[in-house]
Order: structure tokens, then sequence, then C-alpha cells
């Protein structure tokens, strides 16, 4: 599968001076400072900087880091389903707010759906609290651009999580068939 980026031309502020994120494929270096925005999230799973920087290294077509001045803004991890590989699976995003370009998380997501669905991908899935509002905002969103359906259950109950305390619902939004184009 290939992945097309912006080229190292690409410029980083638009023409009225606002800031603008490039976003790249990650590659193994990314792992820490990944792990550490994912420590500044409320709400996100921590894995280890070992997890994040192989996850780069085998899953690096699946996933996106957004920077600003060679500085890691967001970054969003997913793959391609090994036994249904039309479908994308996003499982884990996010952006540091510091920088202040608008709607950072929800280009993410774009860019990186609509990278896999142009790569063969006819699905996009997530898994999603029922309390993240903005989450499921973006994805009703994305399925109503693209005219798609979108279903939604509970792909994993909160007592599957019974160690880990207060742990949601995971539930499955699936947005599809998508089309490129």
């Amino acid at each position: 599968m290939t992945i097309t980026m912006p080229t190292a031309a690409a410029t980083e502020r638009n023409t009225a001076g606002k800031m603008q994120a490039l976003f790249r494929a990650p590659v193994p270096q990314d792992g820490p400072a990944v792990w550490k925005m994912v420590g500044n999230t409320p709400g996100l799973d921590s894995n280890s900087v070992y997890y994040y920087s192989l996850w780069f290294r085998d899953f690096a077509d699946g996933s996106l880091v957004a920077t600003v001045d060679d500085e890691l803004v967001g970054f969003l991890t997913g793959y391609r389903r090994p036994e249904e590989p039309e479908t994308y699976f996003v499982w884990q995003t996010a952006v540091n707010p510091r920088h202040g370009i608008p709607f950072l998380g929800v280009k993410l997501f774009q860019e990186a759906a609509d990278q896999q669905v142009a790569n063969g991908a006819r699905y996009v899935e997530a898994t999603v609290s029922a309390e993240n509002k903005a989450i499921i905002m973006v994805l009703k969103q994305y399925a109503k651009k693209h005219s798609a359906p979108i279903e939604t259950r509970v792909l994993f109950p909160s007592s599957l999580f019974a160690d880990s305390e207060g742990h949601h619902d995971e539930v499955l939004y699936r947005i599809g068939p998508l089309t490129a184009g």
C-alpha cells in the first residue's frame, strides 16, 4: 500500500500567515513524542514508548503524524484489519491544542481515512465512548460527507475491562461502504 504525503516543499503557513500542519507517515523516532502526548491527553489509554515506536515501524502505512515547524503536534494510529482488508480501523488519535490550529484533529482523521479509501478501503471503523461527543461528531460528519451509512454496536462491553476501573463500553462505529473520489 502506498501512502502519498506532501513533499518537503509543502508550506506550513498558508497565504494568510496562519499555521498549518504538515501530515506525514510516522517513523519509530516519533514514539517518544507520541507517548508524551498520550500521557498529557485525558481519556486516552497509555502505552509504552516502545509500543508506539514499534507501531510506527510496523503500521506506519495506516498512521499519520501532524507537525508544525518539525514539532509533532498530532498523531493518529490505524491499520487495515487482517481478516477484513477493506476495513480501516482508527485506533487512537490526539492533537496538542496549544498550537491553535482549527480542526486539526478532524483534518488528521479525514486525511488518514481518505488515504485508506483511495488505497482500497471500503469501510472506516473506530471505537468510541458514548460520552465522547466530539469524536462521534467527527465520525458522523465523515459519513455524511461521503454519503455513507454509519452503523453502531457495542464491540467490547465495559465488563471485559473489569481490571480497569471505570472503563466504558467500546462502541464500534462502522462507516461504509465508501468509494474513492
